[in-house]
């Protein structure tokens, strides 16, 4: 087989594989053999079918069987050989010549290759991200006591203005709390991202994410969609080499502790803050075996080092503003 590298540019190579019949000859006599063992053929006994009906039959399906079987195996060899950080799969390339399926031909394939990006990371104290602390603006604080006392209006229930104003705080503190962490993390990963530069390969996204999906997303929806997942997916690659700069692994205690949370979280939004240990157990357990759910709690976990991470090595900058203000943050 003769292979014939084309470097389009840092991350992109066009391959051309150039199969000889004889790169395929052995491997289709074999499939030949072994599919001529078990055919069942009216008037023959197994195994004594004549090979040229097998052939007749069955002979395009195995020639192409056993030219892919070639195709797989070059691009793995070229692959590992050249230590290649392959981003997706190859595809077969928009310039892919005409091929005539018959034995004996030879045969020309052309694969478009795209690589990970190489980039480092760093993150120091001159890296500042603005962490807020959220307090209610005049505007909204009297809609929402005007909103409290309606409820226990309906509830006809008694409440005193200052019982009124103390859950109302509780209330908007453990809310403001939660949204100032969210907000923090979501913007030192927008930061990191931002900050972080190098090129990907864009065009083969697009394509690949196209054919990854079996064309139930359509390219219309891809481009709509492209410039979030690209953000999504620099920000995995920066969150990996953080992963790799700190030595962090993710353990399977990780993972479990992860679907825990999770699990319990589900538990008190339905109302069941309390659940029995062997119900959590069980629940866990079944999240556990859907590789979607690892997958995600994975994630979830790097997530939680790496950010976990950042906000101890960078200058986390305290700023107070309005819920209004903050309602304007993009």
């Amino acid at each position: 087989m003769k292979v014939e590298k084309k470097q389009l540019d840092a991350l992109n190579i066009e391959l051309t594989l150039g199969i000889e019949s004889a790169d395929y000859a052995e491997i289709e006599r074999k499939k030949l053999a072994a599919r001529r063992k078990t055919a069942d053929f009216k008037g023959f006994r197994k195994g004594m079918v004549p090979e040229s009906l097998v052939r007749r039959v069955y002979g395009d399906q195995i020639l192409a069987e056993s030219v892919n079987e070639v195709i797989s195996k070059g691009l793995q060899d070229f692959i590992d050989e050249n230590k290649l950080n392959v981003l997706g799969e190859p595809l077969g390339s928009e310039n892919q010549p005409e091929v005539e399926w018959k034995s004996g031909n030879d045969f020309t394939f052309i694969f478009d290759i795209a690589t990970y990006p190489e980039f480092e990371v760093s993150a120091g104290k001159e890296d500042v991200v603005n962490k807020y602390t959220i307090t209610a603006s005049a505007k909204d604080k009297a809609s929402m006591t005007e909103n409290l006392k309606k409820y226990y209006e309906e509830k006809k229930e008694e409440k005193s203005d200052e019982d009124i104003e103390k859950e109302l705080t509780g209330r908007l503190e453990s809310e403001y709390a939660q949204q100032s962490e969210w907000r923090l993390t979501k913007d030192i990963r927008d930061y990191f991202v931002e900050k972080t530069k190098f090129d990907l390969p864009e065009a083969f996204m697009k394509r690949w994410l196209f054919e990854a999906n079996g064309g139930k997303v359509s390219k219309e929806d891809i481009e709509k969609d492209f410039e979030g997942f690209l953000a999504d997916f620099r920000w995995q690659l920066i969150r990996s080499a953080f992963m790799r700069k700190y030595g962090f692994k993710v353990e399977q205690q990780d993972v479990q502790d992860a679907a825990r949370g999770f699990v319990q979280y589900q538990y008190a939004m339905y109302g069941l803050p309390n659940v029995p240990e062997d119900m959590l157990k069980e629940a866990v357990q079944n999240m556990m075996q859907d590789r979607k759910q690892i997958d995600r709690l994975v994630e979830q976990v790097e997530d939680n080092k790496v950010l976990g991470k950042l906000k101890e090595e960078i200058t986390v900058k305290a700023k107070k503003i309005t819920s209004e203000k903050y309602r304007e943050l993009k």
